[in-house]
């Protein structure tokens, strides 16, 4: 069987760290199995969903490297749903509901005063078929609800093993709204049939949705998914990321320097039983990658813990994965290999690399403090005239001491600061060779 999975964004906010994790897991079930990965994009929303959300959508899964083999957008399938719902209003499985907003909460509060389940009482199916047609007749928008059987649906997840979930205890739901939007329910499960999705894997959230979209399966004739249901990324004080958790959406995590693969390095194994290691490709994760690894108990997700693993992807990346990038920022051919040896143990995001780069071009924006001024003075004058290589920084700040009696701190740090401007960075030795522009003597 040819594995088939989805994610299924809607463009109406940026994804955020727990949306990619949903991503991240059927695409790496997917690349594991060969199979393959569809983009879903969940537009139903007419009002809200954007062009500008979607094509930031696109651009955040082309940054993590993850590709899909087909995009489907459900604003262009609106004719098939409709074919669906037209089938179950005629199998009696659809009915017209007319209650507002409302009139639901109301009933809803009741229930729950009364210590009852909040569940829908199914009114709608009482009203007479003559009023019913009256209502209809005279332009009264309905709401249309799927009508459960009330029966216990089981499946084997995945993730968390056997589960079972009594339909009794819900309301039926609603597949359209008053105004004629489809809802996620009715729209997936026909995208999910159409596709032959054979895998949906989503966060534990959705359980007593996947249920519903069983019970819908079944009555449409079809073959069951496999589903898991992973768990659900909380901050550090337990709180559920969103849409909207602005510091944890993709985009500003793209735009603040994150490494894609730390990104992916740590939500492929976070919430498992296995530790977070540094992945470099996605091979790398999928050979070792298995659901049945993970748990559906919340996970807390540690940003301070994105940020470590980034350096550490940063500085382990191999010189062929990073030379584009110093190409772009002008740092020479036959000068890449020394510039990026020298500078991977000094940065903390690609964006240090040009203000590295700078310094080896144009020399220090700092220059020492007037107390070591005299100190810096002799120091020069004893440089000797480029060029420079690994051993020069060791045989300089050696004469400089014996001249001045200048030892450790007090002798490197204001030959550092004149040099580059700064009281830490770079191994010197390594930095040495790369300055293009000293300062005078």
């Amino acid at each position: 069987m040819t594995i088939q999975t989805r994610f299924a964004p809607s463009p109406t906010g940026y994804l955020h760290v727990g949306n990619i994790r949903t991503a991240l897991f059927n695409y790496l079930i997917t690349k594991k199995n060969g199979g393959k990965f569809l983009l879903r994009i969940d537009d139903t929303d007419i009002e809200r969903s954007t062009q500008a959300f979607e094509d930031e959508i696109k651009w955040d899964l082309e940054w993590l490297g993850i590709e899909w083999d087909k995009t489907v957008k459900q604003s262009l399938r609106f004719e098939r749903y409709n074919e669906v719902l037209d089938k179950l209003r005629k199998e009696k499985k659809l009915y017209p509901c007319f209650e507002t907003t409302t009139e639901l909460e109301l009933k809803r509060k009741k229930l729950l005063n009364m210590g009852k389940p909040p569940i829908y009482d199914r009114s709608a199916l009482k009203i007479p078929s003559n009023e019913l047609k009256l209502m209809l007749s005279e332009g009264k928008m309905p709401h249309w609800r799927f009508l459960l059987t009330q029966q216990k649906v089981q499946w084997d997840d995945a993730i968390i093993g056997n589960v079972s979930v009594d339909l009794a205890s819900l309301s039926d739901p609603v597949f359209v709204k008053e105004g004629g939007q489809f809802l996620y329910t009715i729209a997936s499960v026909c995208d999910d049939i159409d596709f032959q999705v054979s895998h949906v894997i989503r966060g534990s959230d959705h359980i007593t949705n996947t249920a519903t979209q069983i019970q819908l399966l079944e009555t449409l004739g079809s073959s069951i998914p496999a589903y898991g249901h992973h768990s659900l990324l909380t901050g550090l004080d337990g709180d559920n990321l969103s849409k909207r958790f602005g510091s944890l959406s993709l985009r500003d995590l793209r735009l603040s320097g994150i490494e894609p693969m730390a990104l992916v390095s740590l939500l492929s194994t976070l919430g498992s039983s296995k530790p977070v290691k540094i992945f470099h490709t996605y091979k790398e994760i999928y050979d070792d990658f298995n659901l049945d690894s993970f748990g559906a108990t919340p996970t807390k997700f540690d940003p301070e813990l994105l940020h470590t693993i980034s350096t550490k992807v940063l500085k382990s990346t191999p010189l062929g994965s990073i030379k584009e990038n110093l190409l772009k920022i002008g740092v020479p051919k036959d000068k890449i290999a020394p510039f990026w040896e020298m500078a991977r143990d000094s940065i903390n995001k690609r964006e240090d690399m040009i203000e590295l780069w700078d310094l080896c071009e144009n020399g220090p924006k700092v220059v020492a403090s007037n107390e070591d001024g005299p100190f810096v003075k002799t120091a020069l004058k004893l440089l000797p005239l480029p060029p420079y290589d690994e051993n020069t920084w060791h045989s300089w700040t050696e004469e400089v001491s014996q001249k001045t009696g200048r030892k450790g701190k007090a002798l490197f740090m204001p030959l550092r600061l004149a040099l580059t401007g700064q009281s830490i960075g770079p191994d010197m030795s390594k930095l040495m060779p790369l300055l293009q522009i000293i300062p005078s003597r």
